[in-house]
């Protein structure tokens, strides 16, 4: 029987691709570090990753590290963590967030372009979080929280097309999955996915009338914000939230029924 473990005051949530001004991991690493965890950002742009940490850690009077790597090359990752692991707190929250859009048509999709997506998109999530693993494993506590998208659920029908979408499928098979497997570590591992969000990975900054015409259909009339994100993203890593796993968290103003 898996035995609960308490949740200890000096713990690190490590964010992959949250080093954007305005993405849902940079207000996600925010509402986090004001949650008294200590922030590691890894990000593909070094300098991006370190200004980020250095401003969170500085306005919210934690330790934050930022530190560049290539998510779907597992020796960056090897030593990116090593470096996060030997600087901070024990590493207790992993956000998957490092992904790229593809609004390219099916037809004209190369293959290296699908074969793009899918190494930032799914294996990026598989090899961090096969690293990170490593250390929850063995203090039998962790959570991990990936980010799909409504794409997935929809078979796209937002910004973008065929190759993100299924990137975005893979990560609920292998959320579920995954779950089933280091259940017994006191670990929990969720996705959420998210509709139309407030930030520019959807072709640049979305315009007021771009923001009118994304928010035809939604029950809750307008595009959500990457605060809402940021928040559902905190309490699934939180002590709270030690029952919940393999789930799939919509969070798209009712734009998708599940």
């Amino acid at each position: 029987m898996t035995t609960q473990h308490a949740f200890p005051a000096e713990r690190t949530a490590v964010l992959t691709g949250a080093a954007s001004a305005r993405g849902i991991g940079r207000a996600t690493a925010d509402r986090l570090a004001g949650e008294g965890w200590s922030i590691a950002i890894l990000d593909i742009n070094a300098e991006d990753a370190q200004a980020a940490a250095a401003e969170i850690g500085a306005n919210r009077a934690v330790k934050a590290i930022g530190v560049g790597a290539d998510v779907s090359d597992e020796a960056s990752v090897d030593r990116a963590i090593t470096e996060i692991e030997q600087a901070l707190p024990p590493i207790v929250g992993l956000v998957n967030l490092a992904g790229i859009s593809s609004p390219t048509p099916f037809m004209e999709t190369t293959v290296a372009e699908w074969d793009k997506v899918f190494a930032i998109n799914m294996r990026g999530t598989f090899v961090v979080s096969q690293r990170v693993l490593k250390g929850m494993i063995d203090r039998e506590l962790g959570r991990i929280v990936s980010i799909s998208s409504i794409s997935a659920q929809r078979g796209g029908g937002t910004y973008s097309k065929v190759a993100y979408s299924a990137s975005k499928a893979g990560i609920l098979g292998f959320t579920r999955a995954l779950a089933r497997e280091v259940g017994e570590h006191n670990i929990t591992v969720n996705a959420i996915a998210p509709g139309p969000i407030d930030t520019d990975i959807m072709g640049g900054t979305l315009t007021e009338e771009r923001k009118a015409q994304m928010s035809e259909g939604i029950m809750m009339g307008r595009v959500g914000t990457r605060e809402e994100v940021a928040a559902l993203i905190a309490f699934l890593l939180s002590a709270d939230a030690g029952y919940i796993t393999a789930a799939t968290y919509d969070i798209n103003g009712g734009l998708q029924v599940s």
